[in-house]
């Protein structure tokens, strides 16, 4: 009787030494390392943080620009008017672009808590105008 309780005893350590006590662990684990990967270096953090409000900035700046054009067009020329019309579609795709940029940046889960709490979570593409700060 001493013999086999000996070797359950010997059987629980292996598996506890060879593996048992890593899967055990394993959710402590991942939650530390999850956690070290989303703190991420300093200069990361930085220039998330930075980029999300370079992100919205260029957003507004389209935004303006495209505003001023669609003034200046009521007393253009015809050909300055051509000329403003293209400037306008292509100022709208870069304004597009950069919501659709901002907007998978803040859905990345290793960005998203870098994004400061001031900023909207996602922009609206279709939106005249834009808040980046509240």
């Amino acid at each position: 009787m001493g013999g086999i309780v000996g070797l359950a005893v010997l059987y629980v350590i292996g598996v506890f030494a060879f593996g048992g006590a890593g899967w055990i662990t394993a959710p402590f684990r991942g939650a530390a390392e999850k956690r070290e990967n989303t703190v991420g270096s300093g200069e990361f953090r930085q220039t998330t943080y930075e980029e999300f409000f370079a992100l919205c900035e260029a957003v507004q700046n389209a935004e303006g620009t495209i505003e001023a054009l669609k003034e200046e067009r009521e007393t253009a020329s015809t050909a300055r008017a051509a000329q403003i019309d293209q400037s306008v579609t292509a100022l709208k795709v870069t304004r597009i672009e950069s919501v659709n940029e901002y907007n998978a940046k803040a859905a990345q889960e290793h960005r998203a808590p870098f994004r400061d709490r001031d900023l909207p979570y996602r922009l609206d593409a279709d939106a005249e105008h834009t808040t980046c700060a509240n």
